[in-house]
């Protein structure tokens, strides 16, 4: 199984990305994807997740309604638009794979398969 995630960058304060995160080796509709990141210093966190077929969503209070999560099943990839992007944002962000879970999940631990980071840095 392969995760690759890209999209990362430096941009200004406000600025937009679009991260990215192609899937291989896995029934990719089978698994609920997530998103999480991780900045100096502090523990990794969640972002937001998407399930498989239906498409439900859950973020993280401090990205709702900034951050954006979706998915191409035909692609096996997963997007993350991150939207009025803030200093804090700063982190690396990495994609995670849990593969048709009972309960959804917002813990690291839950997930079987993760990505490279990528860095999003943002500049006051």
């Amino acid at each position: 199984v392969q995760l690759q995630a890209s999209g990362g960058g430096l941009v200004q304060v406000g600025d937009s990305l679009r991260l990215s995160c192609a899937a291989s080796g896995l029934t990719f509709s089978r698994y609920v994807m997530g998103w999480f990141r991780q900045a100096p210093g502090k523990e990794r966190e969640f972002v937001a997740l998407i399930t498989g077929t239906s498409g439900d969503t859950i973020y993280d209070a401090n990205v709702k309604g900034r951050f954006f999560i979706s998915r191409d099943n035909a692609k096996r990839t997963v997007y993350l638009r991150v939207n009025s992007l803030k200093p804090e944002d700063t982190a690396l962000y990495f994609c995670a794979a849990d593969y048709d879970p009972g309960e959804l999940s917002a813990s690291p631990g839950s997930y079987e398969f993760w990505g490279r980071g990528i860095q999003v840095t943002v500049s006051a």
